[in-house]
């Protein structure tokens, strides 16, 4: 089953082009483009040179458009890298039934270890990031909810998120006899008995992975993509470790973020839910490489298990 849980609205660059000449007439001359790798729960535009328009595909992420907008701007300031950034908002039209935002663009390339031309910085840059946002008031900011994918969560927690049980064990029986699936349970196991996160809830990104970093000139530039950002357990910023840097800087990215074995455990399990792939799955079906990918990174994870 889809994390969605619902039908997608159909979203294409006539669609954006309509929404901002009814909505931002300034800015109905400037092109319309997709960018080259979007997501899958929100439709990206690049409009002209120096913004983007960001839509959501199905009504169980419409809610990510108020969070950014709300939360953003006050982040923003107290990080280390450049992150989205709102620049206005757009309402429902055009039949489209959600509304959307228009935010700054960001240069750079998505990261992967190839782009990366020091691995070791990138993971003390990286670390610097989620230290400062773990370190930000989270006062009144929003827990794991629907929209955010229930990010965050206590593992073990019953709420429908990549890490819930009925979601995890049956990927890990679909894995029979492609991967060493009792290894692929140690991981899992020790992830729930892992002590649960006793300190103050902090601010999460909640998706770190490759896609939603930006590397310049192979050092890396910005972060995007604050759609499940929450205020919950930080194990779940841990996912570069096993997601993307390369395993030879894995301890200094695990030094410099300073968490402890039990954040570690936890994280490794959040790693795992989301490296599992089912091959009946659309999401994996609809292209093969993802499959690939997601193999390297189980087996990132099952080389970490002490």
């Amino acid at each position: 089953m889809s994390e969605t849980g619902a039908e997608e609205v159909p979203v294409d660059a006539d669609l954006a082009r309509r929404l901002v000449a009814e909505q931002f007439p300034q800015w109905a001359h400037l092109p319309v483009v997709p960018v080259p790798r979007s997501g899958m729960d929100n439709a990206t535009f690049r409009l002209g040179r120096e913004m983007t328009v960001r839509m959501p595909r199905f009504e169980r992420w419409a809610e990510q458009v108020e969070r950014e907008q709300r939360w953003l701007p006050f982040l923003a300031p107290q990080l280390p890298l450049p992150v989205s950034r709102p620049i206005a908002k757009g309402e429902p039209g055009s039949g489209y039934p959600f509304s959307w935002s228009v935010c700054a663009w960001l240069e750079g390339e998505a990261v992967g270890g190839e782009e990366l031309a020091d691995p070791e910085r990138a993971a003390l840059d990286l670390a610097e990031f989620i230290r400062a946002l773990h370190k930000i008031d989270a006062s009144g900011g929003p827990g794991p909810r629907a929209s955010n994918a229930f990010r965050g969560v206590p593992m073990g927690d019953p709420r429908d998120s990549i890490a819930v049980e009925e979601r995890v064990r049956p990927k890990i029986e679909a894995l029979e006899g492609l991967v060493d699936t009792d290894r692929v349970r140690a991981v899992w196991e020790e992830a729930l008995a892992a002590p649960p996160w006793e300190g103050p809830e902090v601010w999460i990104h909640g998706d770190l992975a490759a896609g939603n970093l930006l590397a310049v000139e192979g050092r890396l530039s910005a972060v995007i993509d604050f759609g499940t950002v929450a205020v919950g357990d930080p194990a779940c910023d841990l996912l570069p470790a096993w997601k993307f840097l390369p395993p030879r800087v894995r301890g200094v990215f695990r030094e410099a973020v300073g968490v402890d074995e039990a954040t570690w455990a936890r994280g490794r399990g959040w790693g795992l839910a989301s490296s599992l792939p089912v091959p009946d799955d659309p999401y994996f079906a609809s292209d093969p490489r993802r499959v690939e990918s997601a193999l390297r990174e189980l087996d990132e994870i099952l080389g970490d298990l002490p």
